[in-house]
């Protein structure tokens, strides 16, 4: 067992008032993980994107009263996880490292080198792995730990797309929704993960095959053979070809079939504008303009006790691993075809 235990718990981060909507727009941007080109073209574009989208961002923000709640949210869990993970260590400290917004990576190691673990585990909020996200945050972490001088060892947990508990607490949600509304309706459930553009996939990077493992994960644990149920995508932005179908092409097809819907934000741990403003409140509108029956959103597990203890017992599994990165299984689950698996060219 670890004396001191350090969790870093990974996430995009969010403005933190009106002004700061253009430089985290420009820090996720200028991020080369999600504009593949030279550093210098990059950055300019970033600029650009930035000083265009921030006007639109900031009117989102305002329904959320100016600021993005997902700083709050991911405190709230890393609160229950410190409280899961007293078993496996003395001491235990979470670190939040957000990637495009305050607390950054660079900030959080420094605490954390300075606080002296004997263990270090990387934990990203994302359930499914994809190079835009968690590979970019562990990128960004090493690098800072490295500067900091954290030379503690280091697990990754890479992903957990069918974690045990992950799972019945999407089920349990989604159970909670299906039975509210009953037989008033014919009813299809939008499994909705953040949208990818496709030359991404093409490439390798496994997020599609992880959105579509958990996805037939809660539909099992469910036990509804009769369930009328499609995986989709949201947030799309630029010109590029994206991943499909869309979440507000589905929408329109519920109406049109005469189905109401369920949405379940299956990418997302807590609640941030993706789900509070785009699912909530523009997918609610099309909803309504396309006469769906009813339009009903499962919220994020947040701090629900199935996921933070399923959270913990991973962190604690992987601590007794032989292997530097581990994922919520026993091994590699990402398809041959994915070589942007962070586990290595084996396939399964």
């Amino acid at each position: 067992m670890s004396s001191r235990l350090a969790v870093i718990l990974f996430n995009l981060g969010g403005p933190d008032s009106p002004e700061a909507v253009r430089p985290f727009l420009f820090n996720l941007f200028k991020d080369p993980a999600i504009i593949t080109l030279p550093a210098g073209i990059r950055h300019a574009l970033a600029g650009f994107i930035a000083w265009r989208r921030a006007p639109v961002a900031q009117k989102i923000y305002q329904h959320l009263g100016g600021s993005s709640p997902l700083l709050p949210g991911t405190q709230s869990q890393a609160d229950a996880l410190a409280a899961a993970l007293k078993p496996y260590a003395d001491e235990v400290k979470i670190g939040i490292a957000m990637r495009y917004w305050h607390p950054f990576s660079a900030q959080t190691a420094a605490e954390i080198a300075a606080w002296k673990p004997d263990r270090v585990v990387l934990l990203p909020l994302y359930p499914q792995y994809s190079g835009t996200t968690s590979g970019s945050s562990i990128k960004d972490w090493l690098k800072s730990a490295k500067a900091a001088g954290l030379s503690a060892p280091v697990k990754t947990i890479c992903c957990y797309p069918r974690l045990s508990g992950w799972v019945a607490a999407q089920a349990d949600l989604l159970r909670e929704k299906l039975a509210s509304v009953g037989e008033a309706a014919p009813v299809r459930v939008l499994f909705s993960a953040h949208g990818l553009p496709k030359k991404f996939i093409e490439a390798g990077d496994p997020y599609q095959a992880q959105v579509e493992m958990g996805a037939k994960a809660i539909v099992a644990a469910l036990g509804r053979d009769d369930l009328d149920w499609q995986i989709c995508y949201q947030s799309r932005v630029g010109r590029l070809e994206w991943i499909g179908p869309s979440t507000d092409a589905e929408i329109e097809r519920a109406g049109r079939d005469g189905k109401g819907v369920i949405v379940l934000p299956i990418a997302f741990v807590s609640e941030h504008s993706e789900t509070l403003v785009e699912l909530d409140i523009e997918y609610g509108h099309l909803a309504k303009e396309k006469g769906l029956p009813f339009y009903l959103r499962v919220p994020t597990v947040d701090t629900h006790p199935a996921f933070i203890h399923a959270l913990a017992d991973l962190v604690g599994n992987s601590l007794e691993s032989a292997a530097p990165t581990v994922s919520g299984e026993e091994g590699r689950i990402c398809p041959a075809a994915c070589s942007g698996c962070p586990m290595g060219e084996t396939a399964p």
